[in-house]
């Protein structure tokens, strides 16, 4: 009862979710949600295209709550789902309900949570230790061999976390974090915590949640799951009005999808015309010849030149077709590394 499904339903406006997802023994649900993105906006009333294409990123209601009298529900086979996933949102409840047995304790429950990721992947690291021991033993293997490599890395790793420090803090090779990309462990992931408050909030003190997200690098964020899901129940074009009258540019929910696309790693690039404006969603640091592969694989297959216009410049000047008459798009190769907001054209021959 911490307000994670209220929240998914304020995430997805309570549209119905587009499958299921099978890490959970209890199911989930799974909805595709669009990243709220001003410049994307922006580019739409620019060139009024038939087809609107916003980056979107999939959010699965699948956890189990944690507590005292639910800890049953938390099990393997949960931590066993969870690991396909690319980040975590825990929800924490900051709010009083007479409903609920347990106390009070944000603090404390996303501790318990941390530490069960911990516990998680130290399993983890023992079950491939022994079939690493079992495919070595009474064997002569040079030191440098595959196997042995791996064992070493593993052991480190599980050094690590039997001092209760999650995987994200420590420093790992592009080989090492190559090697283990598979094992998908659980505190690599990225996390946002989210505090679920009370209408209006102040009912508890969070300065040691927020203290203590700090202190582990996790980006926190506070509101009222129930208000969020009334605000998500009105028209685009209502709840923009009601936002603006409150000063607010975006809805908490919004917030937090755009906090968990950047903790993803993910940037957006666009292109624009007549018949479609599209934000693409691409890793940052990739080059202008993978990010034309992800428009199409002829694009990459047959790259010749990307045209790149800043999305700064195209505010000023309000169109492509102006910005290239004043020369403000540029030609860029293949190792180009793609900015965040860049508009781009791809020249290609196949």
């Amino acid at each position: 009862m911490t307000g994670k499904t209220t929240l998914f339903n304020a995430l997805t406006r309570g549209k119905a979710p587009v499958a299921k997802f099978a890490g959970s023994r209890n199911g989930a649900n799974v909805g595709v949600i669009a990243v709220p993105d001003s410049r994307f906006d922006l580019l739409v009333r620019a060139y009024e295209p038939k087809k609107v294409s916003p980056a979107s990123i999939e959010v699965i209601d699948g956890a189990a709550p944690i507590g005292i009298d639910r800890q049953e529900s938390f099990g393997t086979d949960f931590f066993t789902g969870i690991r396909s996933v690319d980040a975590l949102i825990h929800v924490v409840r900051a709010f009083e309900n007479s409903m609920i047995p347990s106390a009070l304790d944000p603090l404390g429950d996303v501790r318990k949570v941390n530490d069960e990721l911990t516990l998680a992947d130290l399993q983890l690291t023992e079950s491939r230790l022994e079939r690493l021991d079992k495919s070595l033993r009474n064997r002569k293997v040079p030191s440098g061999t595959p196997a042995l490599v791996e064992k070493d890395l593993v052991v480190r790793i599980q050094s690590w976390l039997m001092d209760g420090k999650p995987l994200s803090e420590i420093e790992l090779s592009a080989d090492e974090s190559k090697l283990i990309k598979s094992f998908d462990f659980l505190t690599l992931k990225p996390m946002l915590v989210v505090a679920n408050v009370s209408e209006g909030g102040g009912a508890i003190d969070l300065s040691g949640l927020r203290d203590h997200c700090r202190a582990e690098s996790l980006e926190m964020i506070e509101l009222t799951a129930s208000i969020e899901a009334e605000i998500a129940q009105l028209p685009e074009h209502e709840e923009k009005e009601y936002l603006a009258a409150m000063g607010i540019e975006y809805s908490a929910r919004n917030r937090l999808v755009q906090s968990a696309y950047r903790a993803l790693g993910l940037i957006s690039f666009f292109t624009v015309g007549e018949d479609e404006v599209r934000a693409w969603t691409i890793d940052e640091g990739i080059r202008a010849l993978d990010a034309a592969g992800k428009i199409h694989s002829d694009l990459a297959r047959g790259f010749i030149r990307a045209e790149v216009l800043a999305y700064d410049d195209s505010v000023r000047v309000g169109h492509w077709n102006t910005a290239k008459t004043s020369g403000l798009i540029r030609l860029e190769g293949k190792e180009y590394v793609v900015s965040d907001g860049d508009i781009m054209s791809i020249r290609f021959k196949v």
